[in-house]
């Protein structure tokens, strides 16, 4: 389940990949500017397609089983949260 399958070596968690860290961004700074306005939301939006885009490439390019499932975890997370069920 852990087990990289390029180089043999048990892989839990990795360094953020540039998605990771728009997301991380985009998140502080929609924090910082807050939840009211335009501004916010598009600042939350960002943030929501650049962990979109993160979850997705866990998905497709997942180093092992378990990056795969965190990353359709989180896109289930995401379709739950904009379907209004979370």
């Amino acid at each position: 389940m852990f087990r990289n399958r390029e180089t043999g070596a048990i892989t839990v968690g990795q360094w953020p990949n540039a998605p990771l860290w728009l997301f991380l961004g985009f998140s502080g700074a929609a924090y910082l500017w807050g939840a009211d306005g335009a501004t916010g939301r598009a600042l939350r939006l960002a943030a929501a397609a650049c962990l979109a885009v993160w979850a997705l490439d866990e998905v497709l390019r997942g180093v092992n089983p378990w990056r795969r499932l965190l990353g359709g975890t989180v896109l289930a997370g995401l379709a739950a949260s904009f379907a209004g069920l979370v």
